[in-house]
This record gives C-alpha cells, structure tokens and sequence, in this order.
C-alpha cells in the first residue's frame, strides 16, 4: 500500500532534499522539476485527484491539457522528464507500489544542429573586446576560457579561483549534476587570465566573493544573463547576425576541435558528456564539405 503522506509541505521538501542531495541535480533543474510538479499539484487539487496516488489515465490526460499551449518539444520533455522524476521519488521512498508515469510517452526531442561560429567571426568578436574598459581584460579571458576550454556558463560564473591550477595548466570544473572533470587551460586563455587577475587585484571584491574567478563592478559574482549580454553586445559589435549565446562558444570549440582531428571521445570527457551519442551532433559537415565530396568520390562526376 506505500507509506503514509504526513503533509504535502513535509513530502515537498523531503522531494526537494532527494534532488539536490541523492540525484545531484543543479539549483536550475531542481527549480525547473519543481514548478511542473506545482502545475500537476494545481491541476490536481482542482480535479479531486491525489497528486501522490495518480494513475496512467489520470496522468495522461494533465500532460494533455498542458501539451496543448505547450508547442516547444524541448519543453514537452523537460516536463515529462519532471513528472518522471516525481513518481520515481515517490516508488524509490516507497510511497506508492507501481510507478504510473512508466508508459507516459512524449515527443522525442529532435537534434537540431547548433550554430557554430567560424574561426573569423571568433576573431572578430575578440577583436571587439575593449581593453581600454575597467572591465576589458575580464571579458577577454572570459571568452577565451569559453571558446578553448567549452565551458557552459554555469560552470563558467561558478568558476572558483582555488580550483585553476596555472602551473598545471588545468582548471577542475563542477559541471551538471555536481560531477567533476578537469579541464585544460589553452596557453591563449592562460595569458589573457594572468592579466585580468592581476587587474582583478585592484577591484573592491566582496569577502564573500573572493574566490570567485569573474566578478562584476561590485565585487559580487557575475550572473549568466550577464556573460549573455555580454556575448550578444560583442556579436553586434563584431557585425556577427547569426543568433548566439555563450554556449555557442563551447559547440564553436567542440566542432572546431573536430574538425582539426580530434577525437569525438576526448571531446565528450572535455565537455563533460555522460553519454557519447551527445557529442555526436558536433560530427556535422559542412554544405560545402558534403559538396565536394559528391564531386571527388561520385562516379558520375568523373
């Protein structure tokens, strides 16, 4: 029969704990699960359905109604993923005998190509970089690290000086889900770090943000929206028209690094890829490339 639900607030929170602390998943993700679990919750009490003792057909029809103003299907999975993830917590704790969200089937997310900056447009947009600006260095070394090391902007705002190893040229990054991977630190991205510490020295930082590797005017931590604002405002400087972000960056060093030989596995451990299927997407060709391989090996043009 499972065990007894003492409260809603009670089963919430010990949800809560079991996220963060026995599946590992970041503060984003955490959020993300629980404010679908809020909109089954809602959905729950307005119907007369226990959200704990839910069956197929009940389940079926709230992710049918929510699919209906929900068009993205990254989205539409993220929320099936979230609703997974309830009930699995719920059989894991023994709250319930049968799993009902087992058969939920959702659209299966399609692999778009991502957008990919050239080695000029790279250039470019680190050619727009104003040194001369108190905040100059700090962006430059911020680019670099993104670009020769792919870092996701989580991990890059998270950065923690104690973790950079100069003299090892490494740096040991805390990636999805709270697992570790070292990653190499290009010499490029190296010096353009060295003179942004050295600046960094000089800024009023926070106590409490004293180990954080890039900071803001007042000493505080940057935020993502900020490292986005600032790729989107040296994309337009640079005259760059395609849509990018900083994660453009990190596919940018991941194709690039393809393209020059790499191999796909020693890209998958420097990203940080549990599953190498993943990293595959960066072993899309270019138009031209596939062109010219029709006009080299096919018989008809010979």
């Amino acid at each position: 029969m499972g065990k007894t639900v003492t409260s809603d607030t009670a089963l919430l929170k010990e949800y809560h704990t079991w996220l963060r602390l026995e599946r590992g998943y970041s503060p984003n993700t955490v959020e993300g699960y629980e404010m679908d679990l809020e909109k089954l919750r809602m959905y729950c009490k307005e119907f007369g359905i226990d959200f704990v003792k839910m069956d197929f057909d009940q389940l079926q029809e709230f992710i049918f109604q929510q699919f209906k103003t929900i068009r993205s299907e990254a989205t539409q999975a993220r929320v099936l993923a979230g609703i997974h993830s309830w009930f699995r917590f719920l059989l894991y704790k023994d709250y319930i005998d049968q799993d009902p969200s087992e058969l939920l089937e959702g659209p299966k997310k399609s692999k778009h190509l991502p957008t990919v900056l050239t080695l000029d447009e790279i250039n470019r947009m680190m050619a727009a970089i104003d040194l001369s600006s108190n905040e100059g260095h700090r962006n430059r070394a911020m680019m670099e690290i993104l670009y020769g090391s792919g870092l996701r902007v989580s991990e890059l705002v998270n950065l923690q000086l104690s973790k950079i190893y100069r003299n090892d040229h490494y740096m040991l990054i805390e990636g999805k889900g709270s697992k570790q991977r070292l990653v190499p630190l290009s010499p490029v991205a190296e010096e353009w770090l060295g003179y942004w510490l050295e600046e960094r020295a000089t800024w009023p930082i926070k106590p409490e943000s004293r180990d954080y590797a890039f900071v803001n005017r007042y000493g505080r931590p940057l935020t993502r929206a900020m490292v986005f604002t600032i790729v989107r405002n040296l994309c337009a400087e640079a005259g760059i028209t395609k849509t990018v972000s900083p994660h453009t960056l990190r596919h940018s060093f991941a194709t690039h690094l393809l393209q020059n030989g790499a191999d796909l596995r020693i890209i998958q451990q420097l990203l940080g890829h549990e599953d190498l299927a993943t990293t595959e997407i960066y072993t899309h060709l270019d138009v031209q490339d596939l062109r010219q391989a029709i006009l080299q090996c096919h018989p008809a043009n010979k």
